[in-house]
C-alpha cells in the first residue's frame, strides 16, 4: 500500500444495511480494478443506533445470493460517523440526502464538505433521471434489498473510475 491510501466511507443511518453493503461491493470492485493497496473502504452511520451490531443478515444474503464472497461482512460492527474522520476521508458517499445535510453539518470547511457526494451520482441512469436517494430496505423484505444491491452495483463502476482519476492525479 502506498504510503497514505485513498479512503472511502459509505454512510446510511445506522450502519447495518445500505451502507455495508456498499463498502463491501465497493471493495470487491477496487480488487477487481487491482487497486486494494491504494483504496481503503469503510462505512459508518449517521446516528448511534445500531453502534455495536452486525450487518443486517439480509444485507449479507443479498450479497451471497448474487456470488459475492464475504469481504468484512460477518465480522462488520456498525459504527457512526465522527467528525474528525473528515481529516482523513477522502471520499463521503451519502446514500441519500437526509444523510448528506448530516454530513455537511458536521464538515468544518468547504474542503470537507466537499468530500461528501452521493453514492447514486455516480450512476449516469441515476443522475439522468434525477434520483439519487437509496430507498432504505429496512422495513421491506428481499426484495426491497435486492433493490438496493441494484441501485449500488449500477454506481460502483464509475466510483473506481472517480477514485482511479483521483489517484492518476495524485500520482502527477
Amino acid at each position: 500500500m502506498s504510503a497514505k491510501p485513498y479512503r472511502v466511507t459509505v454512510v446510511c443511518t445506522g450502519n447495518i444495511c445500505r451502507s455495508p453493503m456498499g463498502e463491501f461491493l465497493l471493495r470487491e470492485r477496487f480488487a477487481d480494478a487491482g487497486l486494494q493497496d491504494e483504496v481503503v473502504v469503510d462505512s459508518a452511520g449517521t446516528h448511534s443506533w445500531e453502534v455495536g451490531n452486525p450487518a443486517d443478515p439480509r444485507t449479507l444474503a443479498v450479497l451471497a445470493r448474487n456470488g459475492h464472497e464475504d469481504l468484512g461482512g460477518r465480522d462488520h460492527v456498525a459504527r457512526k460517523f465522527e467528525r474528525s474522520w473528515f481529516d482523513e476521508v477522502d471520499l463521503v458517499l451519502a446514500a441519500d440526502a437526509g444523510h448528506h445535510r448530516e454530513l455537511t453539518k458536521l464538515a468544518r470547511t468547504d474542503e470537507q464538505r466537499a468530500k461528501i457526494r452521493m453514492f447514486r451520482s455516480f450512476d449516469p441512469v441515476s443522475v439522468g433521471d434525477d434520483d439519487l436517494d437509496m430507498d432504505d430496505p429496512w422495513y421491506g423484505d428481499d426484495s426491497s434489498f435486492d433493490q438496493t444491491y441494484a441501485e449500488i452495483t449500477a454506481a460502483a463502476d464509475g466510483v473506481v473510475e472517480h477514485v482511479r482519476r483521483e489517484l492518476t492525479s495524485r500520482r502527477a
